[in-house]
């Protein structure tokens, strides 16, 4: 049907995937999507049909029980997941940051112990480094680590977990003093941490608390949480890599590919805008003609589309970066800035064609009006990502007087 959003150059298996996965959405997500996100249930039928597609071990390299495939591949995936709803896209994302940063930067005991598990799905990740004052600055990081002996002892409070309770996994960002001495750059002074836990809340092992779910506006169904460690000990060789300090540079390179999700994302939620707002502008008669056949309409419609397209673009060129093993940090805050402003717009206009109807319950457009939102601040504002994008600019464009 759709002749948006078309990606050139894929191969015949990614195709399938990508045919599968469409399938998959129109077929077993849109038709509950709304209902389940109303009653803000977690989707488990759902998740269990990703992990029999064997979508949990996408990326993950073939050697540990994965499918072996590219970013681009996966952001594709999550494209079309978003579409159906934003949420299950969500879960999928933070299990693939984990996913990636321990094959990126994991020991060989790490990976062989964790990887195929995440593979099979057995295994779900969540990943930590905000915290209740900390916003956009990571440097301000106060929860800590002590050694203790063959251990590190954790205490503080973290916030915004997606999946932080039905995890099993949680990379958790903390400062590490140990071997840094006073004066040591806040970003050199960071770990991440490996921490297996039960699903659930609550106590889920000791000296780790998952309160309830945080109730949100929108992004609902997926778990969103805090996470309180009160004297948790973790043992050394479950720091990520092995060697403490090397945290921060770890989270971000995981967040490129997060950042790259949330584009990916926004393309998904505005694709799924534009074909609500152009079927129901067809459907919809007013002063006795289909109101798509009205001017005004037919600009929106126009910008919808153009906006659809170019946002899955530059998702589709950022990922490809990447893949190449190239440094991709401006193409993913180009990607993701671009994306998620220009679907809370593409909402918003399918919002608005929709009329008074568009405010009803009833109506798949009232639930994107309130998830798109999300994805402004989701791995980083617009703020940082123009933050990210200008200074990489005047690296590459450095004036030579």
């Amino acid at each position: 049907m759709a002749r948006l959003a078309q990606t050139a150059g894929l191969t015949d298996v990614q195709q399938e995937i990508l045919s599968t996965v469409r399938n998959f959405v129109d077929k077993e997500i849109i038709p509950v999507a709304t209902e389940l996100e109303h009653r803000d249930e977690y989707p488990q039928q759902i998740v269990d049909g990703l992990k029999e597609l064997g979508l949990f071990g996408l990326m993950i390299p073939e050697e540990y029980g994965g499918l072996g495939e590219s970013l681009l591949t996966y952001a594709l995936c999550v494209e079309e997941i978003a579409r159906g709803w934003m949420s299950v896209s969500g879960i999928i994302n933070t299990h693939f940051i984990v996913a990636y940063m321990l094959k990126q930067h994991g020991t060989q005991e790490q990976k062989d112990h964790f990887l195929p598990r995440m593979a099979a799905g057995d295994i779900r990740g969540a990943f930590s480094m905000s915290e209740p004052g900390l916003g956009s600055d990571v440097s301000a990081i106060t929860s800590k680590a002590v050694k203790d002996g063959d251990e590190y002892v954790l205490n503080g409070q973290k916030m915004w977990l997606t999946n932080g309770g039905t995890s099993s996994l949680v990379a958790v960002l903390v400062r590490s003093d140990e071997g840094h001495p006073e004066g040591t750059a806040p970003h050199k002074s960071m770990t991440t941490f490996l921490i297996e836990k039960e699903p659930g809340f609550g106590e889920v092992r000791p000296g780790l608390t998952i309160p309830g779910k945080i109730d949100k506006m929108g992004y609902k169904g997926v778990d969103t949480t805090e996470l309180i460690m009160d004297g948790l000990r973790v043992p050394a060789d479950r720091v990520l890599g092995g060697v403490t300090g090397r945290g921060f540079y770890q989270m971000m390179d995981g967040v490129e590919v997060g950042r790259v999700n949330v584009a990916a994302r926004g393309c998904g939620v505005a694709q799924r805008a534009f074909e609500l707002g152009v079927q129901y502008a067809q459907q919809r008669h007013t002063f006795g003609k289909p109101i798509a056949q009205h001017q005004a309409i037919q600009f929106k419609l126009a910008e919808m589309g153009t906006k659809v397209e170019a946002a899955h673009a530059m998702m589709v060129n950022a990922a490809r970066k990447k893949d190449s093993g190239e440094r991709n940090d401006l193409e993913a805050g180009m990607a993701k800035y671009l994306a998620s402003e220009y679907c809370k717009e593409v909402v918003e206009d399918a919002f608005r064609i929709h009329g008074g109807y568009g405010f009803s319950k009833e109506y798949e457009i009232e639930r994107l009006y309130r998830e798109a939102p999300m994805l402004l601040i989701g791995e980083g504002t617009a703020e940082i990502q123009k933050m990210i994008i200008g200074r990489r600019l005047l690296e590459e464009y450095r004036f030579q007087g």
